[in-house]
């Protein structure tokens, strides 16, 4: 339903809850999670129904290690969608945090507290966030619930070899989801730069999509070597590390670095673009 009028509570918390109501109170939010969900079960689906098993260094990684162990399901499900399902979500949800309520002419009302427009930037960063890790969470869960279903569910073997128990394995799989939900928080940030720019949501989406895809695209050529580090997405796919005993974080916290460095940049643009904005006209 359209939020027309009715102002929403001005304390940062009561805000907070209220922000993360609208945004899991939306059906298009439920539908973009039953779109990520689904690709797990397609993958599974996919590998059960074929007549052939799938070869070593065929698709994408871990895919043929699935019909010997089910919970590899949701690790390859988080590799097919880091690369477009997952930023297409967020970049959605992100480019939708300001422009969307300028869009529906609501923006003043949500201001309308002192100092509101910092508070409001960090309260939509924090919803958008909260949908990070609602999107990882339901690939990885769907990705769990279909090897269980079908494939069987046993002992994993790491790419170091050694092998640990189901329980550990889903924590392994909890600690990936955990490592794509960081690593997709700097196009968050990125998409709430970007949304406090125009009034159009689906123009903040689709820039904030593009450029996702555009960090990628430049992030696999090799003349462009010395950007990649810089890049928001050049950590995406290197999880590996969280499957070897034992555990190395290097990667995890390089990560965790780049995107805190994006999150800054982007709310610093955010802020100096949203404290001057004209929500009146």
């Amino acid at each position: 339903m359209p939020r027309l009028t009715a102002p929403r509570p001005t304390s940062p918390w009561a805000l907070l809850a209220s922000e993360l109501a609208v945004l899991f109170g939306r059906l298009r939010t439920w539908a973009l999670l039953l779109a990520l969900a689904a690709i797990p079960l397609l993958i599974a689906a996919a590998v059960k129904l074929s007549s052939h098993p799938v070869a070593p260094g065929r698709g994408p990684p871990f895919m043929d290690r699935i019909t010997q162990n089910g919970l590899f399901v949701g690790v390859t499900a988080m590799v097919v969608s880091v690369p477009l399902f997952l930023p297409l979500t967020i970049g959605v949800v992100a480019g939708d945090t300001i422009a969307g309520e300028a869009n529906l002419g609501t923006l003043r009302y949500l201001l309308a507290a002192p100092a509101g427009r910092v508070r409001l930037l960090l309260v939509k960063y924090a919803a958008a966030s909260a949908f990070c890790l609602a999107a990882t969470l339901a690939v990885a869960a769907a990705g769990a619930l279909a090897g269980v279903v079908f494939f069987p569910v046993g002992p994993v073997t790491l790419l170091s070899g050694d092998t640990i128990d189901v329980g550990e394995s889903v924590v392994r799989l909890l600690l990936i989801a955990a490592y794509v939900t960081v690593s997709l928080l700097g196009l968050s940030a990125v998409g709430l730069a970007i949304s406090t720019f125009t009034d159009v949501p689906v123009g903040a989406m689709a820039a904030t999509i593009v450029l996702s895809v555009a960090s990628q695209v430049m992030d696999s050529l090799p003349q462009l070597d010395w950007l990649h580090p810089w890049l928001f997405s050049h950590y995406w796919l290197n999880f590996a590390d969280l499957l070897r005993q034992p555990v190395s974080w290097a990667t995890f916290g390089d990560n965790a670095i780049l995107q805190a460095g994006y999150i800054l940049a982007g709310g610093a643009v955010a802020f100096g673009k949203f404290t001057g904005k004209d929500v009146l006209s």
